[in-house]
């Protein structure tokens, strides 16, 4: 009686699933699928490591450092303007707490002495959506990360001193303003130390020749002019004493 019993619960079973209906409703607003961008679609990953973000605070009295936040920190390099950018997010939020451009002339500074932190001085960050220079300090887990970050960071900054386009313009005008003045400085002495032309001699030596034909002496040494005034003033004096006599 067990055994038949357990045969309709089964077979009822069976039947109250077969019964069950899962209903499908249409929504009422269709909304289409939004892609969310990150703007580093055109950019290339060089390093990511997870590191500790701080900002120094000069609105306080006294001033101090404020930790932005913890997460991952990546350069990225675009991959045709060949500019480097520095990027990072908090966890779980994402929200953005570094976004500024890498320059030439930046240089990472070891924070009080401390192996795995850098301090750095950036001209323009807009993690806040508002420019604004900052004075900042990253720190890693350990001195092996620190010095990872430190190798690519001095890498990304010759990449833009070279390759990037605005910084490589400036770099091509002050070579060619070099070059420019070395031109300018060879082509003055090329001028000074040029001999003269055939025709400039010539032209010296008659003049030369000339002024030597109007200084012509006699045989005592004395200037022909000179001799004539002698000449002229002895007579002068003869003819005197004739006349008192």
């Amino acid at each position: 009686m067990e055994e038949g019993s357990h045969e309709v619960i089964v077979e009822k079973h069976d039947n109250s699933t077969s019964s069950e209906h899962d209903p499908h409703f249409e929504p009422i607003i269709t909304l289409p699928e939004v892609t969310v961008s990150t703007l580093e679609e055109d950019e290339v990953e060089m390093i990511k490591l997870r590191a500790k973000l701080f900002r120094y605070d000069t609105t306080e009295s006294p001033p101090e450092w404020k930790e932005r936040g913890t997460g991952d920190v990546k350069l990225l390099r675009h991959s045709e303007k060949n500019c480097v950018r520095v990027v990072m997010r908090r966890d779980k939020t994402l929200k953005i707490c570094a976004n500024h451009y890498v320059t030439p002339w930046m240089e990472l500074k070891p924070n009080c002495g401390s192996d795995r932190a850098w301090v750095y001085s950036v001209p323009a960050d807009y993690a806040d959506e508002e420019v604004r220079p900052e004075l900042l300090a990253i720190k890693f887990a350990n001195p092996e990360n620190a010095k990872k970050w430190k190798d690519k960071f001095e890498e990304a900054k010759m990449i833009v001193e070279t390759q990037c386009e605005l910084y490589a313009k400036e770099l091509s005008k002050n070579v060619d303003d070099e070059d420019d003045d070395d031109d300018n400085d060879d082509s003055v002495s090329v001028e000074e130390t040029e001999p003269k032309s055939d025709e400039n001699t010539q032209l010296e030596t008659d003049k030369l020749t000339s002024d030597l034909e109007k200084l012509k002496v006699d045989e005592k040494g004395t200037p022909t002019d000179k001799v004539a005034e002698v000449g002229s003033s002895e007579a002068d004096n003869q003819e005197e004493p004739d006349a008192a006599d």
